[in-house]
């Protein structure tokens, strides 16, 4: 079941991407997707302070126009941050020059070499014209903390166990993961931080 991970075979199929950081190292990548959010975002960063955790933050650009001092805030306090287009689009359903354009649009107030495509969903012709200036981050751990039919407490174990060095792990600040977010993150954070991980930024 992939419900929280990835099928073995998607690195194979999509090399030009970055799903998980090859290391031996007791390091993990966490990451958030869909912010800056006025209040959630300030929530996690406090969260993360806590643990000495650095972070990357894959900003969608018309939160950062909405929200700039808290795109501010992340970079101030150490986190890296990425493009997650400007309208949090889906490549599949758009036209390879609506999608780049989308991205541009983003990369004018966000500036950064990483990228993720919202939803994971970008095709292969997409990751041809981004791949030379963007380094495109998938993720080898997927919490679904967005998903509402989620036991957060019972997830976590699940996600404790699966969780290994190099993984790229993905959040949300967002008010539709909120509640299941901070349980996860910080129950992962205590577990590995006690096993002696670092949490650095991509």
């Amino acid at each position: 079941m992939f419900k929280h991970t990835i099928p073995s075979i998607f690195p194979l199929i999509a090399p030009n991407v970055t799903w998980k950081v090859k290391t031996n190292d007791k390091v993990l990548y966490l990451t958030f997707d869909d912010g800056p959010h006025p209040s959630i975002t300030p929530m996690v960063l406090s969260i993360l302070e806590e643990y000495n955790a650095k972070a990357t933050f894959f900003c969608v650009g018309d939160n950062v126009t909405k929200y700039p001092e808290i795109f501010n805030e992340i970079i101030s306090k150490g986190h890296a941050v990425g493009n997650h287009t400007f309208n949090h689009i889906k490549g599949w359903q758009s036209t390879n020059q609506a999608y780049i354009d989308n991205i541009k649009k983003a990369a004018e107030v966000i500036p950064s070499n990483l990228f993720r495509p919202p939803y994971g969903r970008i095709k292969p012709s997409q990751i041809k014209l981004l791949k030379n200036d963007y380094r495109i981050i998938m993720w080898s751990i997927l919490t679904r903390d967005y998903d509402k039919s989620l036991n957060p407490h019972t997830t976590l174990k699940h996600l404790n166990k699966l969780t290994k060095p190099g993984d790229v792990v993905v959040f949300h600040d967002s008010e539709k993961a909120k509640e299941n977010m901070l349980v996860m993150l910080k129950g992962m954070l205590q577990h590995f931080y006690q096993q002696q991980y670092q949490f650095k930024t991509l």
